[in-house]
């Protein structure tokens, strides 16, 4: 069954079209309060906008989930600093592990010029950099890639690559991404697919005491994401109390930085779903929610369909996330932040004299991953009065569409963005001493801050605790 939310409309605020989508209780915005500061996630798209948006729409579900289950008469306040988002929205970048700062883009993983344009191409990880270097047939050199992308047209590139299993992307203008099918595909589906199955009653979920306030304490959610929109919705329901497994396929381990910054608050093991079966299904027997950030059909393809998961394990909320959408020419494509921006004319938007330009943060990383999280609180929420299991998608070029759409830019504030310091914190962890961005999703009485630094990746038993 397809739970239909209020499309975007032109009067809405962002955080009220953001928790439309999410089928939110408009009367509830009025716990929402904002503190504004100019100079923050500054570009030429409204970044700052959307990202407060995304952040107090998931706080906004946390504290109306928290009420629910400690049975509170109202929904506690919520309070979205700019500061702590603008800063939370570029984690990575100021991520410190014993003072080191991580590597961050490979040298493949940049914007190329071609014969009649630009590429962009992602090999950050060495299998998808090994996948580009056997399309283009050339050694690992940025100086024969250069010569090989200059020779050939950007949508040749693209397509070859990808052909490839690669990641490169041509430069569109939002016009021609617009035109494209994948584009109107996009463009037609809601910002948060929401679904109910009818198949089974969800479990009741046992009543909060104490403090702080954690609306997730119990949950067991079973992580099956990589990379970072994923992982930042899995790191916040483990602020929020959600005992958090994250599974990696052993043979493709996560960047051991990026675990270091969305790592925080979770457990971390191994597990090949094709071969130990049966692991898997003890993990899934008692889980509460499943988040997925593969290419779909791909757990499909292991019978690990939303429908298969949520018949196997009745109540199940199975969240979904992709990069370009589970419909349309590019579903099977990979994808990820940047090469998203460039498909979707974004990269052309920020554009510079040299070159295609980019968001001042991953913005549709981050802002998804927080989407994300609301979405299964919210399910969480409606399951509570109404049962049954819930599915919810939600892909980063959707996430784009909004951005592009015409999000008004808010007006100047008296109050500047003077850098992220007051939003930084440090802890001793497994990895060494890190400094990290505190968490952006602020609710009258809940979690500060992580209850574990995150560990050695895949170093924890396949089990719960």
């Amino acid at each position: 069954m397809l739970i239909r939310s209020m499309p975007h409309s032109a009067g809405m605020t962002e955080i009220e079209v953001a928790w439309s989508a999410l089928g939110g209780d408009p009367a509830l915005l009025s716990r929402v309060s904002t503190v504004a500061r100019e100079g923050a996630l500054v570009g030429r798209l409204p970044v700052r906008e959307l990202a407060r948006a995304c952040v107090g729409a998931c706080a906004l579900a946390a504290a109306e989930l928290g009420a629910r289950r400690a049975g509170l008469g109202q929904v506690p306040e919520v309070r979205v600093d700019d500061g702590a988002v603008a800063t939370a929205f570029v984690s990575e970048r100021h991520l410190l592990i014993d003072g080191r700062a991580p590597v961050g883009f490979a040298p493949l993983s940049r914007f190329w010029r071609t014969a009649d344009g630009w590429v962009r191409t992602h090999a950050n990880y060495p299998h998808h950099r090994a996948r580009l270097l056997g399309a283009l047939r050339v050694p690992e050199d940025v100086a024969a890639v250069e010569s090989a992308l200059a020779a050939r047209s950007a949508r040749e590139v693209e397509e070859t690559v990808c052909a490839a299993g690669g990641l490169a992307v041509a430069l569109r203008t939002p016009a021609e991404w617009s035109a494209h099918p994948q584009g109107r595909a996009v463009a037609a589906r809601p910002l948060v697919e929401r679904e109910r199955s009818d198949t089974a009653r969800a479990r009741v979920l046992p009543p909060l005491a104490g403090s702080p306030l954690l609306p997730a304490a119990g949950l067991r959610v079973l992580d099956l994401t990589r990379v970072t929109a994923g992982p930042v919705a899995t790191r916040t329901l483990a602020l929020l109390g959600a005992d958090v497994l994250r599974v990696d396929p052993p043979q493709l381990p996560e960047l051991p930085d990026q675990h270091a910054d969305t790592g925080f608050g979770k457990r971390s093991t191994t597990l090949d779903l094709r071969a130990d079966r049966r692991g898997f299904e003890e993990l899934l027997s008692s889980a509460d929610v499943v988040v997925t950030g593969y290419r779909p059909g791909t757990l499909d393809a292991l019978g690990l369909s939303p429908d298969a998961l949520v018949e196997r394990r009745p109540g199940l909320v199975v969240a979904q996330l992709s990069a370009w959408g589970a419909y349309g020419p590019w579903a099977g494509r990979r994808g990820f932040d940047s090469l998203v921006q460039v498909a979707t004319g974004i990269a052309a938007l920020e554009r510079s004299v040299e070159q295609p330009g980019a968001l001042p943060a991953q913005a549709l990383d981050h802002g998804t991953g927080y989407l994300l999280a609301a979405a299964v609180l919210r399910a969480l929420t409606e399951q509570s009065h109404e049962g049954y299991g819930r599915v919810v998608r939600l892909a980063l070029a959707r996430t784009a569409a909004w951005l592009t759409a015409g999000i008004e830019q808010g007006p100047a504030d008296d109050l500047p963005y003077d850098g992220p310091g007051p939003w930084l914190t440090e802890r001793d962890s497994d990895l060494g001493r890190l400094r990290y961005a505190r968490s952006p999703v602020s609710l009258e009485g809940g979690p500060t801050d992580w209850r574990r630094a995150p560990g050695v990746l895949g170093a924890d038993p396949a089990r719960w605790e």
